[in-house]
């Protein structure tokens, strides 16, 4: 599977975002279409220094505040195949009094107020970023890209985030798994968790995983973020390790197999103490068996 690397801008100026428009090559339904700033990283430069400068490449201004706001990574189509991005977005901050487009790959820029993206006719790529890091940018997109069809709006369900989690007492011992939905306006979806018996934690992780994807799947949702303590999990289905452990295997597999009926889906690795609802569900289920002396 490919993979593209970027880093990318997130521009504002009180409730708005900062857009270019791509001068010809991005045409959709005879539309333009919008991205936020970004560029690829040349060898030898540090993120920071690829953000900067293509700041300065694409509108001619020097950025007077560069803070690094997130790293993100998730999969979507692109023809036949999986395309896999890695994101370095920062926020930047830049005099919007000087702009001027100096680089032919774009022919105008304009700044659009947050509420107002979707009917912005926007790049897939930007908008799973707006996405992700909606929390630091303000009310996130709930329009997306059909791979091959253009732009369609779709309902707000169709998206969501799962928190998912594994544990087990004893590591091998009694075993339980848990997940957390909420949509694009932070409420709560449905939550919920499974006794597994006697497991290991690491195979926890992964059964609570597939859960999380069987209740996205059931939920009808399109694009998923997943999220979860567990960086060995995230790095393994990131593509950043392999899957060698003959125990999980057969899971991973499964989970793979899943993801087939998604649009679109990232993996994100969280602190535990920003998982605290999936792991609820993981120590309620665990206790229950447990006080009924089955461990």
């Amino acid at each position: 599977m490919k993979q593209r690397i970027r880093v990318t801008a997130i521009c504002r100026k009180d409730d708005e975002i900062l857009l270019l428009k791509r001068a010809g090559g991005r045409i959709e339904g005879g539309t333009p279409n919008f991205e936020l700033p970004q560029g690829k990283i040349i060898f030898g430069e540090q993120p920071e220094e690829a953000m900067t400068r293509v700041i300065y490449e694409n509108l001619g201004a020097q950025a007077t505040s560069i803070q690094l706001t997130d790293v993100v990574t998730f999969t979507n189509l692109e023809g036949a195949s999986e395309l896999g991005n890695l994101y370095i977005v920062y926020e930047v901050k830049i005099d919007d009094r000087v702009i001027k487009i100096t680089n032919e790959r774009y022919s105008a820029y304009k700044w659009v107020k947050v509420a107002d993206v979707d009917a912005s006719p926007m790049e897939d790529a930007s908008l799973m970023v707006l996405q992700i890091v909606a929390t630091k940018v303000g009310t996130p997109s709930t329009r997306i890209m059909q791979a091959g069809e253009g732009a369609q709006v779709l309902p707000a369900s169709d998206f969501a985030t799962i928190y998912t989690d594994g544990g087990s007492r004893g590591n091998p011992g009694p075993s339980g798994i848990g997940y957390y939905i909420i949509g694009t306006d932070g409420k709560e979806i449905k939550r919920g968790g499974e006794f597994l018996g006697f497991s290991s934690s690491r195979l926890a992780e992964y059964y609570g995983l597939k859960e999380g994807l069987e209740q996205a799947i059931e939920l009808g949702l399109k694009r998923v973020h997943f999220k979860s303590d567990s960086l060995m999990m995230v790095n393994q289905m990131n593509g950043i390790y392999k899957v060698k452990n003959q125990d999980l295997l057969q899971v991973h597999a499964d989970v793979l197999k899943l993801l087939e009926n998604l649009e679109a889906y990232s993996f994100t690795h969280v602190p535990r103490g920003q998982n605290v609802e999936a792991d609820a569900e993981v120590n309620k289920v665990i206790d229950a068996n447990v006080r009924r002396g089955e461990y």
